[in-house]
């Protein structure tokens, strides 16, 4: 009876270890945004519900405040939508937003290299380095590193 005990706890811990250790090699999959590989698997993360395409145009909806500095930020983001989900993150290092924005919210930063992950890019408005990137298709799933 105490082995087969033992057997048991043994082998729950272990089953333990290796969620633990699958869940980790997931996480650090889904943050690593380098290579196309990323790129091609985002599209089978996308939302399964279509978000509605936003009803503005591209480009900016107003005349947004120029950048305090004499250089433009390195990532501008405006939301289009109701609800903008963002992850923004200084590349291989810290986490500088997540959260969801909201219409009209917008959102500037000026680090020197960063990952960008759009979750719904068709709902937003992005500058990299002052240039106008392309909206995404409706629930289209977009990471990308902008480097000043």
């Amino acid at each position: 009876m105490g082995l087969a005990r033992l057997l048991i706890a043994g082998l729950a811990v272990l089953v333990v270890l290796v969620l633990i250790v699958v869940g980790v090699i997931s996480l650090i999959g889904s943050l690593n945004s380098d290579g196309p590989s990323a790129e091609s698997s985002a599209g089978a993360a996308a939302p399964t519900s279509a978000a509605p395409a936003p009803s503005e145009p591209p480009g900016p909806s107003e005349p947004r405040p120029l950048p305090t500095s004499a250089e433009s930020p390195t990532v501008f983001v405006e939301c289009r939508a109701d609800r903008c989900p963002l992850f923004v993150r200084v590349t291989g290092g810290d986490i500088v937003e997540d959260r969801d924005l909201s219409r009209g919210q917008q959102a500037v930063f000026s680090q020197e290299s960063l990952d960008v992950v759009l979750a719904d890019a068709s709902t937003v408005y992005v500058e990299v380095n002052g240039e106008p990137r392309p909206p995404g298709r409706p629930g289209e799933r977009q990471t990308f590193t902008a480097e000043r």
